[in-house]
């Protein structure tokens, strides 16, 4: 999951490249039975991150009352339980029916994620490919004036990652809701107007997802608000999960409100059509306590390894949701709500936003803004935890309040991402090098090494800076475990008595891997 973000733009252009694999039900996969997944190192992260909840409530509350919310209810989730709830004001004023976990708020684009894990379903199923036109599966698109002459058609990707050519549509997109299927099939053969051709640039649009939405219909051959509720709701015991607000109780159901000139005023509450597909981009209607369950589903998704994948969407498509598929910026003066600098890289996933700071710390997250309502969630895959935030605010901005609570928890429970530990190779090729130190006898003999390496690095020079490490060292009284960065890199240190020496290397990807390259440092006493 993590990457250095001066490689970024580079990984984005090379993830974009990759053509995506067909995964058919037959589809069977050999797999190293080896693997170690990163784990926690901390027993007590728990209680930790419990001691530190006040401090979180206290944060949510002033928030709520800084920016006049009628309600509000969150939730925070740790290794895919829902550990924590709050929550503040009221669903319905007049009636002061108090919020609760169980309160249900249209989340808006929030939904957007649900609709890009319905469409990477149906390529898990053989049922479409992400790099197919959009026109295969919705005729009226084969219409289309595009921008230029060359420009690609718009695929189901290009949809996926806001990068289709359509312009940014907030708020026109909140006020289609209600269009029947009708509406939107004439709205599509009037065309669309483009504000690039696609593929080349990011844009938010509500348009994008709508078009997801009737592509998830015509190729499942039910309504996508069905396919959703079936294949992912239901599964995750998300019973209570709505479209279309008049079936959720009354008693429920949180009532929109604009603070207007120092008073709430009621925002009427819009329809999801039975056959409409606007709602894909921001409809849904859930509970602090039902979604996070989806987050649960989210977050075990992480990190990869070899137990039953019983989840209803595979753990390796939810992973590649969370990948930066479309770069979106960079800002390297970037600051965390409480000041702190910190340059961050930012891009689009598939229904998700990805965020990566100075520190490595990688967010996924989506907001959601509709008249009446506001919502955000994020979560820290490396870390295990996740935030979930909804009010009944027009445009309730969650997005800050959520990374300082994250921050804040880390923070004040001493989080530490999960560490990879070392593979039984990178053990063993730790050892094998540590018995040829510092005098490389009979080291190209030895067959531990790639076909280039002492092309790359000759043996006399090899010998050479070795032999001054080892020099400026003293004598060797610890070695320490190995780091490992993957299955296949990593670096240990040797304990000197008056510096200590670093040893990197990465192996090759042969089988068995030897070693490719090598790196060795003085690094003074700490």
């Amino acid at each position: 999951m993590r990457k250095t973000l001066l490689s970024l733009p580079l990984l984005l252009v090379l993830a974009a490249c990759q053509n995506e694999t067909q995964i058919l039900h037959t589809t069977t996969v050999s797999y190293d039975t080896s693997y170690k997944p990163a784990v926690f190192t901390d027993s007590l992260r728990l209680q930790k991150i419990k001691k530190a909840l006040p401090v979180i409530d206290s944060l949510y509350k002033r928030h709520a009352i800084n920016n006049h919310f009628p309600g509000m209810a969150y939730g925070i989730v740790v290794d895919g339980q829902l550990i924590h709830t709050g929550a503040y004001g009221y669903t319905d004023i007049k009636k002061k029916i108090p919020v609760t976990a169980a309160s249900l708020f249209r989340i808006a684009s929030m939904s957007k994620s649900f609709t890009a894990m319905a469409i990477l379903k149906l390529r898990d199923e053989g049922k479409l490919s992400l790099d197919d036109p959009a026109e295969k599966y919705i005729p009226e698109l084969q219409q289309q004036q595009y921008p230029t002459a060359d420009a690609p058609r718009i695929t189901i990707r290009h949809l996926l990652t806001h990068s289709a050519g359509f312009p940014e549509d907030n708020p026109w997109g909140d006020r289609q809701l209600a269009d029947t299927d009708q509406e939107f099939m004439e709205f599509l053969r009037k065309r669309i107007s483009f504000s690039n051709p696609p593929g080349i640039a990011y844009e938010y649009s509500n348009l994008g997802y709508a078009l997801l939405g009737k592509i998830i219909t015509n190729v499942s051959g039910i309504r996508y608000q069905d396919y959703i509720r079936e294949n992912i709701w239901q599964p995750l015991g998300m019973q209570h999960t709505e479209y279309e607000y008049s079936n959720v109780a009354p008693e429920k159901l949180a009532h929109g409100y604009r603070w207007l000139n120092e008073t709430w005023n009621e925002e009427e509450l819009l329809h999801d059509m039975p056959d409409g597909s606007w709602g894909a981009m921001g409809s849904m209607i859930c509970s602090v306590e039902e979604f996070a369950r989806y987050m649960a589903l989210h977050l075990n998704a992480w990190p990869p390894n070899n137990t039953a994948d019983t989840a209803p969407v595979k753990r390796s498509s939810v992973r590649e949701m969370h990948q930066p598929w479309r770069f979106s910026g960079f800002n390297p003066e970037y600051r965390y709500p409480n000041g702190r600098k910190c340059a961050a890289a930012f891009a689009y996933g598939y229904g998700l936003r990805w965020m990566q700071d100075c520190d490595q710390r990688v967010y996924i997250s989506h907001s959601g803004g509709l008249p009446g309502f506001g919502s955000q969630w994020q979560i820290l895959p490396d870390y295990g935890i996740g935030i979930v935030a909804f009010a009944n605010r027009t445009y309730a901005p969650f997005g800050n309040i959520n990374l300082v609570a994250l921050d804040t928890l880390i923070k004040l429970a001493n989080l530490q991402p999960r560490q990879l530990p070392a593979a039984d190779i990178l053990e063993k090729r730790k050892q094998e090098l540590v018995n040829l130190l510092p005098h490389w006898e009979n080291a190209t003999a030895s067959g531990l090494f790639a076909e280039n390496f002492f092309a790359d690095n000759p043996i006399d020079s090899l010998k050479k800076y070795t032999r001054e490490a080892f020099t400026k060292a003293g004598n060797i009284v610890s070695i320490s475990p190995m780091r490992a960065e993957n299955q296949l890199r990593g670096s240990f240190m040797l304990n000197g008595e008056h510096s200590d020496i670093e040893i990197y290397f990465t192996l090759s990807p042969e089988n068995p891997p030897l070693i490719q390259a090598f790196g060795i440092w003085e690094r003074p006493k700490r």
